[in-house]
């Protein structure tokens, strides 16, 4: 698509051009815009003309997206969303005052670290303090008022706090070494928990599946090392494998070992408007987390 330097594009154009594209009918993307079907037209054609490519293909039904058309489709929205972005922080009234939010390790260095860069981007007189720390740990902070906000996993059926995602834990081997075809399986798992002796342990017992304690750890950072090295197989969040490795599945002749919801508590101790807002970032954070087929 060969777009004019000479000529920029308004950003104007590219929102009607978006509503079209959705519409796929000049005279709904009118009434949703409020402005008069003409002025619509108009508007894509100074947008073709600018880009000097036809971007629909007019019908008597309705519009469709040339190739061109499915092309900026993309970077439209991209545009039109930084936009929206910028003019929403520079419009949010600057918030400030202490925000204390408890996260698992298991995020601390995937999910989490891009919204809590662009929160404290946006609001840089909030003192956010991170306690990476275990799901029963940071519960028992939030109960004592230690803690704003806490990112746990719920295995439970009667779930307290908002669901942001289901991250499955599954067993996880290393593609280079086949450790899960030896008998007795080696397995790494943490120290004195009674969610591996629950979940991870139970799923091989109620398979048949005979296995070794090869590898404890007290962090999943540990775990992580443990099946890159080949030293053993090890349960994660599917969100979480590393790379150079992959899932255990049924054809393997393992199950998942649970449907871990991720799940945000607030403290009902107190509140702010700084911690609404981080609690709804973190909240976008997780999206991009593929929902489980297994679930």
């Amino acid at each position: 698509m060969a777009i004019p330097m000479h000529e920029p594009i308004e950003s104007d154009l590219l929102r009607t051009f978006l509503v079209v594209a959705e519409t796929s009918n000049f005279s709904a993307a009118a009434q949703r815009i409020g402005r008069t079907q003409s002025a619509v037209s108009t508007q894509i054609k100074r947008l073709e003309q600018t880009i000097g490519e036809t971007l629909f293909d007019r019908g008597a039904r309705g519009v469709l997206l040339t190739r061109p058309g499915i092309q900026l489709v993309p970077y439209a929205r991209r545009i039109i969303d930084l936009l929206n972005e910028a003019a929403a922080t520079i419009r949010s009234k600057p918030l400030d005052g202490p925000v204390r939010i408890g996260i698992p390790e298991e995020y601390s260095q995937t999910v989490l670290p891009a919204a809590l860069a662009a929160f404290a981007v946006r609001h840089p007189a909030v003192e956010v303090t991170v306690s990476c720390d275990y799901t029963v740990r940071n519960l028992a902070a939030l109960e004592r008022d230690e803690l704003d906000l806490a990112v746990v996993f719920d295995w439970s059926d009667e779930t307290k706090g908002e669901v942001i995602c289901i991250d499955p834990t599954v067993w996880v081997t290393s593609m280079v070494h086949r450790l899960h075809d030896i008998n007795p399986l080696p397995i790494a798992t943490y120290r004195n928990s009674t969610w591996s002796r629950d979940f991870a342990l139970r799923s091989l017992e109620q398979i048949g599946r005979n296995y070794r304690i090869a590898f404890i750890a007290d962090t999943g950072s540990g775990l992580k090392n443990a099946v890159i090295a080949g030293l053993a197989v090890t349960t994660l969040s599917r969100s979480n494998i590393p790379p150079g490795c992959r899932e255990l599945t049924a054809e393997d002749g393992f199950p998942p070992v649970d449907s871990s919801k991720v799940v945000l508590r607030r403290s009902t101790y107190r509140s702010s408007e700084a911690v609404r807002e981080l609690a709804e970032m973190i909240r976008d954070a997780f999206q991009p987390i593929p929902a489980s087929p297994m679930t």
